[in-house]
């Protein structure tokens, strides 16, 4: 059943793309033209596009190659959109992935620490810097970052995703993973170096949203009579909060961080652009500005695909994890 709605939303996607974009005004073919260009010109790229058949027909073409896994070819760069969708991809994956792990342990220390110290000024000063990381927007703290450790404080690169006087012959995209299998760590140093301030800037204010939910969470699950119990065992609070009250109360966390974890591969589309990032996310500005209306049509439907898989991802693992769900 799971199957089935994620088919009817990916197609769904398919359809509301595709005709929107065709909707706008502008001309696709007309960046391709030569000065000078005759109306048998135009034509003639219309017809190698499809651009001269009806929007449904258009649509029924492009998804039976879609089923296929042809998702057409490029305007712009005239090469096949799958394989340059599928070059971009790790990129965007690494970064997201880095992104997501920085934002879980920041987010969960400082909920960890202001459940241990509840009803203090810390747990108050932790709950104004988690108010604050969430109300400015990821790409203003990949501009403050930018300020501070690339202009004022130039520790980490600014731009770019590797620098190319490495000598490194990579086989897959997967530039951070492979450089940590092969153990080159100075390969390595060079990646988390371009990599660390926009995963930085997309994690905080994810961070704040963990933060916030995990602690409310660990705060209600504080109450319940096994916690008390295992207080009663003479057991300190920090072995309480993090052996009793965590591993039943970070399951809404779990959730929310699968979902958010969506909207954190979407935005990366600013980042990307905003620190030169080679990925997904910068191609698909490219793409609009360009209208490239293959690359567009590809790069959403490729993101959708990710959120659909994500969020059956997290709803399966929930149901592993909660032993109510498991076992009814």
């Amino acid at each position: 059943m799971r199957l089935l709605s994620t088919a009817i939303t990916l197609f769904g996607v398919a359809v509301i793309i595709f005709v929107v974009i065709r909707v706008v005004p502008g001309n696709p073919i007309a960046m391709m033209l030569p000065p000078g260009a005759t109306e048998a010109d135009i034509a003639r790229l219309q017809a190698q596009y499809g651009f001269d058949k009806s929007i449904f027909e258009q649509f029924t073409i492009w998804l039976g190659g879609v089923v296929q896994g042809d998702f057409g070819t490029s305007i712009s760069l005239r090469q096949p959109v799958s394989a340059l969708v599928l070059n971009r991809l790790p990129a965007t994956l690494e970064l997201s992935i880095v992104a997501l792990v920085i934002a879980v342990v920041i987010g969960g220390t400082m909920a960890l620490t202001g459940t241990r110290w509840r009803n203090t000024r810390k747990e108050g000063a932790i709950d104004v810097s988690t108010g604050m990381a969430l109300s400015i927007p990821d790409f203003l703290w990949g501009l403050v970052l930018i300020l501070l450790f690339g202009v004022l404080w130039p520790v980490f690169h600014i731009s770019g995703r590797i620098s190319p006087a490495l000598d490194i012959d990579f086989t897959t995209n997967f530039y951070l993973f492979e450089a940590l299998l092969r153990l080159r760590f100075d390969v390595l140093g060079d990646l988390i170096g371009h990599m660390f301030m926009p995963a930085l800037a997309l994690a905080i204010p994810l961070s704040a949203i963990i933060a916030q939910l995990l602690k409310q969470s660990l705060k209600e699950t504080m109450h319940l009579d096994y916690v008390t119990l295992s207080r009663t065992h003479g057991y300190g609070e920090y072995h309480v909060i993090t052996r009793d009250a965590l591993p039943n109360a970070i399951l809404p966390t779990l959730t929310l961080v699968g979902v958010q974890f969506t909207f954190l591969i979407g935005g990366t589309v600013i980042i990307e652009r905003l620190f030169s990032y080679e990925g997904l996310g910068n191609m698909a500005i490219d793409a609009v500005i360009n209208r490239d209306l293959p690359l567009i049509q590809g790069i959403v439907i490729l993101f959708a695909l990710i959120f659909t898989l994500v969020n059956l991802a997290v709803d399966m693992l929930y149901v592993v994890l909660n032993p109510r769900l498991r076992h009814a």
